[in-house]
């Protein structure tokens, strides 16, 4: 069929045609952050989840509705080896200027402002990635201690001012939020709860893997009275059915039950895999109904075009051990798999293999789903592993 009407959209973040199973969740957000804004409390947000189940799509569907209801938003992605000091600057500063609607700035808009300028100078020197400056004098006393815990909470603080100023809430949304960095993860927890005491319009919506929960934990023991952790997952059986069927229903265009339950099965219903699976499926097709036969010829193509993209650029950042370790735990399954099985399966003792274990969670690839486990952060990463490296012969 013709790709020019392909209505699928496999791609980081790319909003899918159908954001099917998520109506709840939206909504549960939408309460809270208009809560927010009218002085009214409320949890922060962290969508959890693994990679392919569509937190980042969550995320930027959940900012939008926010906007068009007429609340300020911060869009920020957390990558590895940044400062949240160094993301917070310019964003901030963005934000606060849309606060001032265009006007010259003043009364608690122009606070905001000299706060963040304080802010920015006092910490480029402990941050050295802070690059903007900002373009108003800095206001002496005002988050200008060097200390992170402190300075953020006086810039969150006059941050909300400059909100209630304006009728409004200012939300952070945060993507990959689990590579801040574990002491700077603390200080913006604790900015955001004596915010939270204060009743002031600003909030949080971050979105993460799995390991943020016990991050963020451990950072402050209160975040889970602070946050509510909203699990991301998989769609069930009916809402993986409509994400599919509902895209090319539009244009016209059915799928067999049998090719139906082919495409569910090797997509395991995660959102992003039905979109690749999807896009290859109509493809692949010469007519109306989308076949069994063709989805299993999309297969090929869609595995082919994961290990060139999705996987492959993972597996290119990984270095000979760490992958020797993931193979391992492939060899096993899709997991969770105890870490002295893995061990085993490399011939070492847990406690040799343990540090290339650590990397791997701090890369974002492995995590731990309860002590002593070990699963992929990626689903389907075991069948890659095994399709381009072969079986573990000892040693890490």
């Amino acid at each position: 069929m013709d790709p020019r009407q392909n209505p699928y959209s496999p791609g980081a973040g790319t909003p899918p045609p159908e954001l099917a199973g998520r109506d709840e969740l939206i909504e549960r957000v939408a309460v809270a952050l208009d809560r927010i804004r009218s002085g009214k409390s409320a949890r922060s947000f962290i969508l959890y989840g693994l990679r392919g189940v569509g937190k980042t799509v969550l995320l930027n569907r959940i900012r939008l509705d926010a906007e068009a209801r007429g609340i300020a938003s911060v869009r920020m992605e957390a990558p590895e080896g940044r400062s949240l000091p160094a993301l917070l600057v310019p964003a901030l500063r963005a934000a606060l200027l849309r606060l001032s609607r265009g006007e010259a700035l003043r009364d608690n808009v122009l606070r905001g402002m000299r706060a963040l300028a304080s802010f920015a100078k006092a910490l480029k020197v402990k941050y050295q990635d802070i690059e903007l400056s900002i373009d108003v004098d800095p206001e002496i006393g005002l988050a200008d201690s060097r200390d992170l815990d402190i300075d953020l909470m006086d810039l969150l603080e006059a941050l909300g001012r400059a909100a209630s100023e304006r009728s409004t809430a200012l939300v952070l949304f945060i993507d990959e939020l689990q590579y801040v960095p574990e002491d700077q993860l603390a200080s913006l927890i604790a900015a955001l709860h004596t915010i939270s005491q204060q009743q002031l319009p600003i909030t949080m919506v971050a979105a993460g893997l799995p390991q943020l929960i016990g991050r963020a934990g451990d950072a402050k023991s209160y975040a889970e009275r602070l946050f509510e952790f909203a699990p991301i997952d998989r769609l069930i059986d009916l809402d993986a059915r409509n994400a599919l069927i509902i895209p090319t229903s539009k244009e016209g265009v059915a799928y067999t039950p049998a090719a139906i339950s082919e495409v569910l099965r090797q997509t395991n219903g995660y959102p992003y895999f039905l979109q690749e699976w999807g896009q290859h499926s109509w493809n692949i097709a010469d007519q109306s109904p989308i076949t069994f036969t063709d989805v299993q010829r999309a297969t090929l193509g869609a595995l082919a075009e994961l290990d060139a993209s999705f996987f492959r650029v993972r597996f290119d950042r990984l270095t000979p051990a760490q992958k020797r370790y993931l193979r391992a735990m492939a060899e096993l399954g899709p997991g969770p798999h105890r870490s002295g099985d893995i061990a085993s399966i490399l011939d070492r003792h847990v406690t040799t293999v343990a540090p290339v274990r650590n990397t791997l969670l701090a890369k974002g690839m492995i995590y731990s789903p309860a002590h002593g486990d070990t699963a992929f952060t990626v689903p389907l990463f075991d069948e890659f592993m095994k399709r381009i490296m072969p079986r573990p012969s000892g040693g890490a």
